[in-house]
């Protein structure tokens, strides 16, 4: 596990110079504390940065072939590359090292820029044929390892993480106005898009190529859209299959020369993959959960239940207000703007894995794969109750008002969401309205005229993202729709980059055994009857196949989340600190938003009318990434 970047000055021809790429590896040491790597060839650099995992003593990178002549750096973990290392020495390569890493250079040489069709794991990568002077970047299937990229004056240039891009010279700094109007919708910003007009992400499944002055990019993978689904499969023989590639799954992910653990919340996911690596390993499994001493909040009860069954070495960590405190160093770990407010215990938990372990498996991809989401049995239910007049809906919202709306996980709360979900006339602006933090029409009246006519077409840039997702799952039943459009955006963009960054910042290596590309592509062409079931029947095939290895008390419970109480810390011990920022001269100035319509979402909150935890958190992060990235903005 590392960082990465680099610089290839193809436009200018100026040599890179190896503290350019220092003041850019520097910015990630966090990634990788243990080593260090330059290479440079002449108009070309590349630098990475080392979290030591697999082959301790010869792991340098950057890594070439025998002659030089191609060279690579990587970021994340090659699960099969042992497999690929056989059958290459076999075809009369030579190895240095016993790292994944060297594989990828040979790879190269056989299938060229298809080399990431062959590799199993989580990856973003680098290389440079010399011969050619050609340079290819790469990234995992899924996106668990991101990859920025800005083209230059001088050429161009990567990182693992946008502000190693922000130390290169004449890096431009113009805020792509899409982005926060997609973030103030989805809580994040979406690829290909950054926060910065001049940086690009690399989406996930696909390959960069920079030859002869242009660059082009493609994908290698999608989710198997054309595949025929396993409808007609005995129930018996799939279960059997799904405890096998998950089981494997986890097996690869437990190879490691460092200590290993896991994340263990309570809940369906990461209790499953505890459960088998137990199975698998001859010592007790080190275990970590975060709570919130807001019970209704915490699922800590839960996670000691399983880690009682299978009898781990267990840890646990309280989050509370007064360590919000950190949000400014999250803000400057992110980057851009990013508000899952999970964020926050995600990092204490990493912090306090990192203790004990420098690997540690989660549940990640189990809600995507299997259907695990509340809102998925919503938009389930609505596929009727959409057909009730909208008059009597618009009857039930207004009496909504009389109800405690204590998010997020008050009935009432949900209710009122649903039946605004269930007033939009699309399909996926009715899902959007599940997802989204300021919803399709919540928008009106919160920007400012200057901000919506400075957008002009892309004005609800978010919307419009969702429902292209949708189109390209035309013909899948609605739990693969909801499906594709979440492995497309929601986790990648989203809760890979949550973990990722959390992680990271406390040099801690996460794995996800649930997102392993055999498990997601069998979990995919499951019908959705398999996933959804009754009113509160998410991930069946998943209970069911595992049922006998989980306590009966995480079996019959349903989805929590891992959300944290903004409310109560917003008119508590948050109360005083987001007003200094949001509502200050600086951030009413900067011109997105229509001061009166803040002062209400506020005054509602305060009140106890409304609770807008979650939309005031957005407001937050998205100011505090401001004073740090670009504190002189106003339109």
């Amino acid at each position: 596990m590392c960082g990465i970047c680099g610089i290839y000055n193809y436009g200018s021809g100026l040599p890179v110079e190896k503290a350019d790429l220092k003041a850019m590896n520097d910015l990630i040491v966090h990634r990788g504390p243990d080593d260090e790597g330059y290479y440079t060839d002449r108009d070309l650099g590349l630098a990475m940065r080392r979290l030591s995992i697999i082959d301790l003593s010869t792991g340098h990178q950057p890594l070439s072939n025998e002659d030089g002549t191609v060279w690579v750096v990587l970021n994340g973990e090659i699960y099969n590359f042992q497999e690929l290392r056989a059958g290459l020495l076999a075809r009369g390569h030579k190895f240095k090292t016993k790292t994944d890493t060297e594989v990828l250079v040979h790879l190269y040489e056989e299938k060229g820029e298809d080399f990431p069709k062959e590799l199993r794991g989580m990856f973003a990568a680098a290389v440079w044929d010399k011969r050619r002077r050609r340079l290819v970047l790469a990234r995992d299937r899924i996106g668990k390892k991101p990859l920025f990229y800005a083209q230059t004056p001088a050429g161009l240039a990567f990182a693992s993480e946008l502000r190693a891009l922000l130390a290169v010279k004449d890096m431009p700094r113009e805020l792509d106005l899409r982005a926060i109007d997609a973030y103030l919708t989805l809580q994040y910003v979406p690829s290909p898009l950054s926060v910065f007009k001049g940086i690009k992400k690399l989406e996930p499944g696909s390959v960069l190529v920079m030859e002869d002055g242009a660059v082009s990019v493609s994908r290698y993978w999608n989710l198997p859209l054309g595949a025929e689904k396993l409808g007609h499969v005995p129930l018996g023989e799939l279960k059997e299959r799904l405890r096998y590639e998950l089981e494997e799954a986890t097996r690869i992910r437990m190879i490691s020369d460092v200590p290993l653990g896991a994340f263990l919340s309570g809940g369906i996911d990461s209790s499953v993959i505890v459960a088998l690596m137990a199975k698998h390993s001859a010592s007790p499994v080190k275990t970590f959960a975060i709570g919130f001493k807001e019970e209704k909040f915490s699922e800590l009860s839960y996670a000691r239940q399983v880690a009682k069954m299978y009898g781990t070495e267990h840890t646990e960590f309280t989050v509370e207000a007064k360590m919000a405190d950190v949000l400014e160093k999250l803000v400057w770990h992110y980057s851009e703007p990013y508000a899952d407010s999970s964020a926050l215990p995600s990092y204490f938990v990493s912090r306090e894995t990192r203790k004990a372990v420098t690997v540690a498996l989660n549940g990640d991809g189990g809600d995507e794969c299997f259907g695990g989401y509340l809102r998925y049995v919503a938009m389930n239910i609505d596929s009727y109750w959409h057909l009730m007049p909208n008059p009597v809906k618009r009857a039930m919202l207004a009496s909504t008002h009389l109800f405690p709306k204590r998010a997020p996980y008050n009935f009432f709360w949900r209710a009122e969401k649903f039946i605004k979900a269930s007033l939009q006339e699309s399909l996926p602006l009715r899902y959007l309205s599940t997802i989204s933090i300021f919803g399709p029409n919540e928008k009106d009246g919160l920007f400012s005229p200057g901000y919506v006519n400075a957008l002009g077409r892309d004005f609800r840039y978010g919307e419009h993202y969702i429902s292209k997702l949708f189109e390209e799952a035309e013909g899948q039943d609605l739990a693969g729709k909801m499906s594709y459009v979440d492995f497309r955006s929601y986790l990648p963009e989203c809760l890979m980059v949550k973990m990722d960054i959390a992680s990271m910042a406390n040099s801690l290596e996460a794995r996800s055994p649930f997102l392993d590309q055999n498990v997601v592509e069998f979990a995919f062409r499951l019908p959705g009857n398999l996933k959804l079931r009754g009113l509160r029947g998410t991930k069946w095939l998943l209970k069911e196949s595992f049922k006998d290895m989980l306590p009966p008390e995480i079996y019959g419970r349903g989805k929590m989340g891992f959300g944290i109480p903004l409310g109560p810390w917003f008119k508590g011990e948050l109360k005083d600190y987001w007003a200094g920022v949001c509502l200050s001269q600086k951030a009413l100035g900067r011109g997105y938003f229509n001061a009166p319509h803040l002062f209400r979402l506020w005054d509602e909150h305060q009140s106890g009318r409304r609770d807008h935890g979650y939309k005031l958190w957005t407001l937050l992060m998205l100011e505090l990434w401001h004073k740090q990235f670009a504190d002189d903005f106003k339109l």
